[in-house]
């Protein structure tokens, strides 16, 4: 067990294994797997990582930070912080693929995008996360290559990188409440924007 658990290649993979046992177990089988499904599930489990990683910077790496001695904020900066925005932007791209096909393949990708009903509050919510997505890849990662010393520039433009990068992704931690409100509250509570409909 423990060769499994000291690889995270060896624990993904089992994760998948176990999901199968538990599918055949429960009597399920893949004849009847449907693609919608199959990339809403995806779609979850990318935006986990996204928005998990998200809260993770704001509500733990960032705050953090002062607390931590100089000598060791390099273990930051140089491993952790890298490896960690490595899985947030592609988990983000991720999502955001696997998203629009859930839309495409449900037949409400149009509806959403334009705002109308009843699809009003996942398009809104698909819009938020657009924002969101395009402030990961075009602002929080281009300043944060700066900020952490992946390129190299001046210490006035590592520092005001730094903040943008921060201010950014707290603008994303905002964002984040209502589009995943908005996702939910369309997919699983299908009175709460009938009014609006």
């Amino acid at each position: 067990m423990a060769s499994i658990l000291t690889s995270l290649g060896r624990t993904v993979l089992t994760g998948f294994v176990l999901l199968i046992l538990i599918i055949f177990a429960l009597g399920g089988n893949f004849s009847s797997a449907e693609l919608p499904f199959i990339f809403r599930w995806l779609h979850v489990m990318f935006g986990v990582m996204w928005i998990g990683l998200l809260w993770y910077f704001n509500f733990v790496q960032i705050p953090s930070m002062p607390k931590i001695p100089d000598e060791q904020k390099p273990a930051i900066g140089k491993v952790i912080a890298p490896t960690a925005l490595f899985w947030f932007r592609w988990a983000a791209l991720f999502t955001v693929l696997t998203g629009l096909i859930v839309a495409i393949l449900n037949g409400y990708a149009h509806q959403a995008f334009t705002l109308q009903a009843p699809f009003r509050a996942i398009g809104l919510g698909m819009w938020i996360a657009l924002v969101m997505a395009f402030n990961v890849w075009f602002i929080i990662w281009p300043n944060q290559k700066r900020a952490l010393g992946i390129v190299a520039v001046e210490p006035d433009v590592k520092a005001k990188s730094a903040r943008v990068a921060m201010l950014t992704s707290r603008i994303n931690t905002v964002l984040s409440v209502p589009m995943l409100f908005l996702m939910s509250a369309q997919s699983h509570n299908t009175t709460w924007f009938v009014v609006v409909s």
